[in-house]
């Protein structure tokens, strides 16, 4: 669908230099629209040629006010994916999301807000087709909190407000799958519970990016789940991850991969011990991140899946994913390549 509408629409994006702004902010420029990403004084990661940014502080509110002047659409997109603990959710995610609301609540500009949230705040589902937007949310994980607060302090807002909530989001500059595919690389994979499959939605990035350009059009309104069109298991997914690493860089051997079905004690030891490292180096070099498995991604993985129903989006917006789980793999593999990440 064209995104037309955005044509000289001043757009300011938070989480623009991360994973899935790489992916957002070349279309929102062919589009036409005047991008301009919001950062931290201390990021030193530059947006693509056309892209202006502003310096500000979401957690304290430094300079959010002047950030948004004269700003039609705001893309909510920055959150802390990998904490330590509650704090960090709730910090980054839940407090960042009240200060952005309460100017926002000013900024007479600004006609629409897009909040990419995320699945985790609606809650596990493993019946087909899915967890669907009007049901009562049962976050299961200090993020998936973090970010069902963050929607709370966003909805005085009211019709300006846009809810996309992704279920995995995969593709090409992703850190926090990373591991997984080079996992899969070595023909070894987990998916959490023995005697059992994991059914998961999954989402390419290039998809994400076209569901947030959709909902900045009018008519878009209230929560709306994503998928990729189709149910998965995490053990289908690294499978179709092996399969596609071994047609771009011959491994793993064979282009098999082998699925560890491990028990949810021993996951929980691993998630104990990974955290309880990492908590400790912080306490010397206090810049250290989170690592991607820990107690609280345990707390998603113990759960029996995680369906997302996105017949909502398709009829009434009449989005529909475009990218087959097969290129999608493809491109997220040649991105790793291109950067010597696998």
């Amino acid at each position: 669908m064209s995104a037309e509408y955005l044509s000289g629409k001043r757009v300011l994006v938070t989480g623009g230099t991360g994973f899935v702004g790489r992916h957002l902010l070349p279309p929102l420029l062919e589009a036409g629209a005047r991008v301009t990403c919001l950062t931290r004084a201390s990021s030193r990661v530059c947006p693509p040629e056309g892209v202006s940014v502003v310096r500000a502080d979401l957690r304290s509110g430094e300079g959010l006010k002047q950030a948004l002047e004269g700003q039609e659409i705001v893309i909510h997109m920055a959150a802390l994916l990998f904490g330590f603990g509650w704090q960090d959710y709730l910090g980054a995610n839940a407090r960042a999301a009240a200060t952005l609301a309460a100017v926002l609540e000013k900024a007479e500009a600004v006609q629409r807000v897009v909040l990419v949230s995320s699945l985790a705040a609606a809650g596990p589902c493993a019946v087909s087709p899915g967890i669907a937007e009007d049901a009562a949310p049962m976050p299961a994980s200090a993020y998936g909190w973090s970010k069902l607060l963050a929607e709370q302090m966003l909805r005085p807002l009211g019709e300006k407000l846009v809810i996309l909530r992704p279920p995995i989001i995969y593709g090409s500059g992703d850190r926090g799958l990373l591991p997984v595919f080079r996992g899969a690389a070595r023909g070894v994979a987990v998916s959490p519970g023995a005697f059992r499959e994991f059914p998961v939605s999954v989402l390419h990035a290039g998809d994400m990016a076209r569901a947030v350009l959709r909902v900045c059009a009018a008519g878009a309104g209230g929560v709306y789940h994503l998928n990729d069109g189709r149910e998965h298991t995490m053990s289908g997914f690294c499978r179709a991850m092996g399969s596609k690493l071994y047609r771009l860089t011959g491994r793993p051997a064979g282009g098999v991969v082998r699925v560890l079905r491990l028990p949810l004690p021993a996951l929980a030891v691993t998630a104990a011990v990974a955290t309880g490292l990492a908590g400790f180096a912080s306490c010397f070099c206090p810049f250290s991140r989170a690592p991607n498995w820990n107690t609280d991604k345990y707390r998603e993985a113990r759960q029996p899946g995680w369906l997302a129903d996105a017949s909502r989006i398709g009829r009434e917006l009449g989005w529909k994913p475009v990218v087959p789980l097969a290129d999608g793999l493809a491109e997220a593999v040649e991105g790793y390549l291109r950067e010597n990440m696998l």
